[in-house]
């Protein structure tokens, strides 16, 4: 198994729903940044108040544990994942190929057929996929606003160890 082909695929997912991660990473980050934040414990802004006010001595301050550390860590990671999802999004809808390349110059020809936004192939193990390639991030490379017609049969390459990794063909018609 090709680590890079594992890559493309991980990255594949936010660039073929370029639309719908915009959408979900830009909400959900600023979410997960305000829960990862140092002072972002519940109750936290209350004992701050209540220690300049003077009803509440110093000394009663509660030290952060590893648990409330780790919970921060992971915020803070989930958060940058969806920044970078974000970010493969708005490429992939402003017409950046971010995996399409990769996928079309190491992927594995087969031949499909386009029903409305659904691919359906078989690979070269006999597994029959039906995937969606959708008309904001469509999975059409070299052309990616070459017009293909539902019913039509067209050349798909995927990547052998993950098959839900595809673009479609746009240079080469079946034979």
């Amino acid at each position: 198994m090709n680590p890079l082909d594992t890559l493309m695929w991980l990255v594949n997912f936010p660039a073929s729903h370029g639309y719908a991660m915009v959408f979900i990473a830009g909400f959900s980050i600023l979410g997960l940044f305000a829960v990862s934040a140092r002072g972002a414990t519940p109750g936290g802004s209350l004992r701050a108040i209540r220690e300049r006010e003077g009803l509440l001595p110093l000394d009663t301050r509660p030290r952060a544990g590893i648990g409330g550390t780790i919970v921060r860590i992971v915020f803070r990671v989930l958060a940058f994942v969806m920044l970078g999802s974000l970010v493969i999004g708005i490429l992939s809808l402003t017409g950046v190929p971010v995996t399409r390349a990769y996928i079309y110059d190491n992927g594995r020809p087969t031949t499909a057929t386009i029903d409305g936004d659904w691919v359906t192939f078989t690979t070269a193990e006999g597994v029959e996929y039906t995937l969606e390639s959708n008309f904001f991030t469509p999975a059409v490379y070299p052309d990616r606003d070459a017009y293909l017609p539902s019913g039509a049969a067209v050349v798909v390459r995927y990547l052998p160890d993950h098959p839900q990794a595809f673009v479609i063909d746009s240079a080469q018609t079946p034979r």
